[in-house]
């Protein structure tokens, strides 16, 4: 299956909207940080680990530090999962 960034921006966006309470759908915006849409450190985990569970991808820890906004969290996602794509049989 090809996994569109489209697709992993959707499964991000609708963890980040389960799990941070009182977000709006229309303050969701990707080039904030999670923190900055509200998240604490454990909703981000949640979020994390939820949508990489659905995307069925694992992404190393030392990769996620990296991250800045959400945006960059769906470049990895939609990275790992395309390559993933490609060897999964």
């Amino acid at each position: 299956m090809n996994v569109t960034r489209e697709h992993v921006m959707q499964v991000v966006k609708k963890h980040v909207l389960a799990t941070v309470d009182g977000l709006p759908e229309s303050s969701f915006d990707p080039s904030k940080s999670m923190k900055d849409l509200g998240a604490n450190s454990l909703d981000m985990v949640e979020v994390v680990s939820c949508a990489m569970r659905e995307l069925k991808v694992k992404v190393p820890r030392s990769e996620l530090n990296k991250l800045t906004n959400v945006d960059g969290l769906v470049d990895l996602l939609h990275a790992v999962a395309t390559t993933n794509a490609g060897t999964a049989a």
